[in-house]
């Protein structure tokens, strides 16, 4: 017999209990009703291409020094984060409420609609377009937006690429989304 959990074992508010949480200063109150029905999926890696440094939570969180790495110039003073942060290994980490406004998609446009952080959550695979994403973060990735509907009225998942394509690549031509729907069990109608 398998034993779900429910909405409220899940989450605390909208903080999903199964992250490790490290608030970001970068986020903002979502817009008087507007339901959060998207997933939008990312990739980044800091330095490019490096894993496993730490960067990508200290870029969320404006803690990364500037001058540590050349790369870094071109995002300085930068202020972006996601919902969700999931690393080469699989851990989950968490920035911002899911009840509030990452800043994670930019100029944006699916179903219909613009400026998508206002009604999305941002989840960061810890990656580049070249490099296969690993089986832990498909695992997470998918446990992770399992739990969404629990809280969240959810009708799509996108990628950065499909909401922003005249300016975004991620997560790119590695990501198996049929991998992902498969796994996650969701009909074609979520899927871009």
């Amino acid at each position: 017999m398998t034993n779900f959990l429910s909405a409220s074992e899940f989450w605390r508010g909208g903080w999903y209990r199964h992250a490790r949480a490290l608030p970001s200063p970068n986020r903002n109150a979502r817009p008087l009703g507007v339901k959060v029905r998207l997933v939008v999926i990312h990739a980044i890696s800091l330095p490019p291409g490096q894993f496993g440094t730490g960067d990508v939570q200290r870029l969320f969180t404006n803690t990364l020094p500037w001058d540590a790495h050349p790369d870094f110039q071109a995002i300085r003073g930068l202020e972006v984060s996601a919902h969700f942060f999931i690393t080469r290994d699989g851990a989950l980490w968490q920035f911002v409420d899911c009840d509030e406004r990452a800043w994670h998609a930019g100029q944006s446009r699916w179903l219909g609609a613009s400026n998508c952080n206002d009604w999305s959550i941002g989840i960061e695979l810890e990656g580049t377009a070249d490099i296969a994403f690993e089986d832990p973060q498909y695992e997470t990735l998918t446990a992770l937006c399992a739990a969404l509907p629990e809280r969240y009225p959810i009708e799509a998942v996108a990628g950065h690429q499909h909401i922003a394509p005249e300016r975004k690549w991620d997560p790119g031509p590695q990501f198996d989304w049929r991998r992902f729907q498969n796994s996650l069990g969701w009909p074609d109608r979520y899927f871009p």
